[in-house]
């Protein structure tokens, strides 16, 4: 029997927002494992299927389970929220399937099936933040060093780029967030245009528009399902919008000259 293995990003959550490849294999999936949260969202798209619920911290079960279901012959959609190829289980599975000396032509059928990552869902919504460079950050140390997650943030505020922060923060997560600001505030205005959003484009969103300095007045709406994008030198706020801009004004005329009497 030959199996396959889906690794699906549902995006943000609302079903608006997801691929219609990634509802195309959840339908095909007879399995569907996931972190109990990440299933939830698609609930009404699983009804009659096997279904494997985890808690947050058993990822390298979950991975292992999927794979093992997956080479009993069963479709296996592994589903995520977001883009499971950043920050999520993409890449333990690979890690697994390449310690097992697994031939991508060959073996198991697995294919990354990719979604709208919060980067992508919570500039949406306050504007166009990620005009220019930007790099991305995650402040969970529970995989990486926090030095090495210091000399990153560091790296990217003295090369001027837009960040966007994940896992800004949790109930035993309070300092990384506070040092990543100080470190800031060597290269960057205290009036640096701040965006936190919390559970994107789901029932309980919320957004704040704010400052660099203003940030940690804010933490009641920091957490694991918030994302937190820090404008560079040239971002600024219009209207509750956070705006980037491209470059165009200085080779182009962007407004319409007005027409004369």
């Amino acid at each position: 029997m030959t199996g396959k293995l889906y690794i699906v990003g549902v995006g943000p959550g609302h079903h608006d927002h997801m691929t219609f490849r990634a509802k195309q294999v959840i339908e095909e999936s007879d399995t569907i494992v996931g972190y109990e949260t990440y299933v939830d969202l698609v609930a009404d798209l699983i009804e009659g299927k096997d279904v494997y619920r985890y808690a947050m911290t058993q990822e390298v079960e979950r991975a292992r389970q999927c794979i093992e279901i997956a080479q009993s012959g069963r479709t296996v959609s592994l589903v995520s929220s977001g883009d499971p190829g950043i920050y999520g289980m993409a890449g333990l599975i690979y890690e697994i399937l390449a310690e097992s000396g697994w031939d991508r032509n060959n073996g198991l059928y697995v294919e990354l099936v990719p979604g709208v990552s919060s980067l992508n869902s919570c500039a949406a919504l306050v504007g166009s933040p990620l005009m220019t460079d930007f790099a991305v950050v995650s402040m969970s140390d529970l995989l990486v060093p926090w030095e090495i997650i210091v000399k990153r943030v560091e790296a990217a505020a003295q090369g001027d780029f837009v960040i966007v922060i994940y896992n800004p923060s949790s109930k035993k997560r309070i300092h990384q967030l506070q040092d990543t600001r100080k470190i800031l505030l060597k290269y960057r205005s205290p009036t640096t245009p701040v965006a936190i959003v919390k559970g994107a484009y789901r029932e309980s969103q919320t957004i704040v528009l704010t400052d660099l300095e203003n940030l940690e007045s804010h933490s009641d709406k920091l957490g694991m399902i918030s994302t937190v994008i820090i404008g560079n030198s040239s971002t600024y706020m219009y209207k509750d919008m956070m705006i980037n801009p491209r470059g165009y004004t200085s080779k182009y005329n962007i407004v319409e000259p007005q027409a004369k009497n």
